[in-house]
């Protein structure tokens, strides 16, 4: 499932390039991100690597750091993700879980692209809060909707 997880996400960065990068982006691929409330780990592993092997073609100035912070990013986005949406007694817990990815991936991603591009924090966290929204808090949140309600979705753990 790990394997699975991580090319995909890899394949959709790879399939949208010119926003998956960019100062503007809405990297879909950020789509599986909340699939760790339904699939739990393999999610979350799967995400990681795949950022990881995603980030090693990345325009940014340091590859190196995007590679290792857009990874651990996706790693903590997955894993709050997991554990908020699953939560039987937060009402919207799988929103809510969404937004807490969307809100990681905006300081830890928008941090380091602004220190390592010289852009405005403010800028680079308005662009990574939009994108990452759109990707994870509609897509990602459609998904595992569609997922539930077709019953094609099993909880792992």
């Amino acid at each position: 499932m790990v394997g699975v997880f991580a090319a995909l996400y890899a394949a959709l960065v790879y399939a949208f390039p010119g926003i998956s990068f960019q100062l503007v982006q809405i990297r879909v691929a950020d789509a599986l991100i909340p699939l760790s409330m339904l699939f739990g780990w393999p999610v979350i592993a799967g995400v990681t690597i795949g950022c990881t092997v995603a980030n090693m073609t990345s325009p940014m100035p340091s590859v190196v750091v995007d590679v290792m912070g857009g990874s651990i990013a996706n790693f903590v986005a997955g894993f709050l993700a997991l554990k908020i949406g699953r939560s039987d007694k937060i009402r919207g817990s799988e929103f809510l879980g969404c937004l807490a990815a969307t809100l990681v991936l905006t300081f830890i991603v928008g941090t380091y692209l602004s220190i390592l591009t010289a852009i405005p924090l403010w800028l680079w966290w308005l662009s990574i809060f939009i994108g990452s929204f759109v990707s994870i808090n509609l897509l990602g949140y459609m998904l595992i909707q569609v997922l539930k309600k077709t019953k094609m979705a099993v909880e792992w753990d």
